[in-house]
């Protein structure tokens, strides 16, 4: 057997084996402490501003405060604080890059 089987044989073995174990102890994660379930919760707004906030304040590379797409971003954001509205926010975040990008 070619070196290049062998990796992808020890590669599927262990991608097998990290899957198959969290099946095995599946049933001990069912019950999440309050605390680390505080912490899991603040996993996908982090990760989510870690992807947005980059493309917005730094669209092409460098820093640009004045640029349609940050202020557009603040007023959603903004939107969405007062409203919670996942629907409303859209609206108006949309309609409002579109208006600042056509002046």
């Amino acid at each position: 057997m070619s070196r290049a089987w062998l990796v992808v044989v020890a590669g599927g073995a262990g991608t097998y084996a990290m899957r198959a174990s969290f099946l095995a102890v599946a049933h001990r994660m069912a019950h999440v402490p309050p605390a680390l379930a505080r912490i899991l919760r603040q996993i996908p707004p982090a990760a989510l501003a870690a992807i947005v906030v980059p493309a917005m304040v730094r669209p092409d590379g460098h820093l640009d405060l004045t640029q349609p797409r940050l202020a557009a971003g603040v007023i959603a954001a903004a939107v969405a604080w007062r409203s919670r509205s996942i629907a409303l926010t859209l609206v108006i975040g949309m309609a409002a890059l579109v208006a600042l990008e056509a002046l």
